[in-house]
């Protein structure tokens, strides 16, 4: 089935988009792809440590939310982004929790700069 339903709204569509990426091992996956015209399941499997059987159903996953490619050449199965937006979007997530990431930073530093607490007196 598709992840993509005729007639649901937008907002849905791309809900479960994210649902396909929700794995680490999926983003790690397109990563490798992005930095790759095209990437061996072999090289992937050395890559991500994943078993073969588990790099299939991650595979799966994104093949259905069509964001990845196969061929087959001999006994060889390679991958490639169906989109190069994939990096694109790839890349303005990591920008994003970059930012995110420095804004808690600030905080912690802030956080470190204050005062000790004054113990309660009862």
């Amino acid at each position: 089935m598709s992840p993509i339903r005729r007639g649901s709204p937008i907002y849905e569509i791309k809900a479960n988009l994210f649902k396909g990426l929700a794995h680490p091992f999926r983003i790690r996956i397109l990563e490798l792809l992005s930095a790759s015209p095209e990437v061996a399941v072999s090289s992937m499997i050395e890559e991500t440590g994943l078993e073969a059987s588990h790099l299939s159903q991650h595979l799966a996953v994104l093949r259905r939310y069509r964001l990845v490619d196969s061929e087959r050449r001999g006994s060889t199965v390679y991958y490639r982004l169906a989109h190069p937006e994939t990096a694109d979007m790839l890349a303005v997530a990591r920008t994003l929790l970059v930012a995110i990431l420095a804004e808690d930073g600030e905080r912690l530093d802030e956080a470190r700069e204050l005062a000790p607490a004054e113990p309660v007196q009862s």
